[in-house]
């Protein structure tokens, strides 16, 4: 959940913009794609610590969330800056700790019936059916409907940071989200991401020159990480009714 940012930096920086990067996103993809079999390792990882020591898995799970924020914001700072050589190792790091700290949900989603790696895959193809989709129609969106669906999207994940974090909070007093209303978050998750997905194709050529492909891969990387997230909570959910 950490692209709030970015997400609000880039549309500040798109206002107005006609094309700046035009094949920044064509740039970005092999690191996009390299940043999700980083992560796809870190979950491979965060499993086998998980089922041989979850003692352990959790202390670590904690260390890892930390230092993954720490270098969410050191990383994509480095990146907006050009110095591609600092850059490119951290935001490796970052993938590696985002898999090992998404290994819990992964796990989680194994052991739920209906779910399991069934779920897990359809969670990845409806990534990369998203990814189709949203090229061609965020690649064609005028300027009102693009500044218009980005805004929108934007308030709408900033709402959903604040549930998040709220049930977070709420958990560690033993107070959990009732089944119905997780599907209901994880469904609204699953749709601001997917317009997420689309803004992408529209924003970000408009604020990233073509050299900016790292942080522009950051962002992308962010949304679809999100989004196969929501996918699998909102299976979990749907599948683990009272």
């Amino acid at each position: 959940m950490s692209n709030t940012s970015n997400f609000r930096q880039a549309i500040r920086e798109a206002k107005g913009q006609a094309l700046v990067g035009p094949n920044v996103i064509a740039n970005a993809l092999p690191y996009v794609g390299g940043g999700l079999v980083l992560t796809a390792l870190g979950t491979y990882g965060g499993l086998s610590v998980l089922r041989s020591n979850p003692g352990l898995f959790m202390t670590t799970f904690w260390v890892a969330f930390v230092v993954e924020i720490v270098l969410f914001f050191v990383a994509s700072g480095v990146a907006r800056k050009g110095n591609n050589s600092v850059a490119l190792p951290l935001l490796a790091t970052y993938s590696l700790l985002s898999g090992y700290t998404l290994s819990g949900l992964v796990f989680l989603a194994l052991r739920t019936p209906g779910v399991g790696l069934a779920g897990i895959g359809f969670a990845a193809l409806s990534c990369g059916v998203t990814f189709i989709g949203a090229r061609q129609i965020g690649s064609n969106l005028s300027d009102e409907d693009g500044m218009a669906l980005a805004k929108t999207v934007q308030l709408g994940i900033i709402a959903l940071v604040v549930v998040v974090v709220a049930q977070v909070l709420f958990s560690f007093f033993g107070i959990y989200t009732p089944s119905w209303l997780e599907i209901g978050i994880s469904g609204v998750g699953v749709l601001l991401f997917v317009g997420a997905a689309v803004v992408d194709f529209y924003i970000l050529p408009r604020s990233y020159r073509d050299e900016e492909y790292l942080p522009a891969a950051l962002s992308m990387y962010l949304t679809y990480i999100n989004l196969f997230i929501f996918i699998l909570r909102l299976l979990i959910a749907i599948n683990s009714r009272d």
